[in-house]
């Protein structure tokens, strides 16, 4: 590893990311993990989805290895928090760019589709949730579960990412596709500014309600184009999902961590709340959310 300087571990699993002398190279180590994201990314750059060019991979050292190219100096995320730092606010270019990146995603995924198939259990932990979470197991939980299921039906299925957010997001593609999927046309993209409300504040900024239109805005110009519909009337299904998907191996495992069943029981709300609010509207407004820091104060 001498001609590369560390920069972290990678998380949720094994290995890390080292970046080239240079900056021009990033290379990841890991298992068999890795070789599958590796072997997907691969396929879908093929099919014109932003994502580093991969020029390197195989096995060193026991460990599997990918080398990429560059595809930025910094996140979206990584950009958002510095312009909260410097201006207390988002700046609109870290939507303009969310906004183009997202649209290039929609536009690949919409040339390939899929044939429809199950996606909702992977891309929602929905085993996991009901299973940390018995009483959410209900009838009434399943059949607000189905309606949104039947709604995103008519939507095209596509090889998706499953954890797209401005953290996976920079100016020229896509990055860290561990958790690939199929999901229907628009679940990858559509959410990325509404999750910031499921972190309660903890990033270190928020995106106001007028950034968060105006990023749909501009969506719905590209789906309109590809597919003739808007999908932003989904965005309330896809966001009912996510409500799944961030409360999903939350609930700790033991009483010591009294901040982590404060999360818990935080993300719990949150799910109560978009179940709540889809049931009564068909959407869901994350702008409501309370920050993690006043729900912890009230139920301390």
């Amino acid at each position: 590893m001498s001609d590369w300087n560390f920069v972290k571990d990678r998380t949720a699993t094994q290995g890390a990311v080292w970046r080239s002398a240079d900056g021009l190279l990033y290379k990841r180590t890991g298992g068999e993990d890795l070789r599958a994201e590796t072997e997907f990314q691969q396929l879908v750059a093929d099919l014109g989805y932003p994502v580093p060019e991969i020029v390197d991979s195989g096995l060193e050292g026991g460990s599997y290895f990918v080398v990429e190219r560059a595809i930025g100096a910094a996140s979206l995320h990584e950009e958002a928090l510095a312009d909260a730092r410097r201006t207390g606010r988002v700046g609109d270019h870290v939507i303009s760019i969310a906004a183009a990146v997202s649209s290039r995603l929609l536009q690949a995924q919409a040339r390939h589709p899929l044939p429809s198939t199950s996606w909702f259990e992977k891309a929602a932990f929905a085993a996991e949730v009901f299973e940390e979470n018995p009483d959410f197991d209900t009838p009434r939980v399943h059949k607000t579960v189905r309606h949104a299921l039947d709604s995103l039906a008519r939507l095209p299925m596509v090889h998706g990412h499953l954890d797209y957010g401005l953290p996976n997001v920079l100016q020229a593609g896509v990055i860290d596709w561990q958790h690939h999927g199929p999901v229907p046309l628009g679940y990858d993209v559509y959410p990325a500014l509404d999750i910031v409300a499921f972190k309660g504040g903890g990033k270190g900024y928020s995106i106001a309600p007028e950034q968060r239109a105006a990023y749909t805005a501009a969506l719905d110009e590209t789906t309109a184009s590809l597919i003739g519909q808007r999908i932003g009337d989904h965005l309330g299904d896809f966001l009912l999902v996510k409500c799944f998907f961030f409360l999903a191996l939350m609930r700790p495992t033991g009483p010591a961590r009294h901040d982590k069943h404060i999360k818990w029981q935080y993300r719990r709300a949150l799910f109560t709340m978009g179940l709540d609010q889809y049931e009564s509207t068909g959407s869901i407004d994350t702008g409501t959310f309370p920050a993690l820091e006043r729900f912890a104060a009230e139920h301390r």
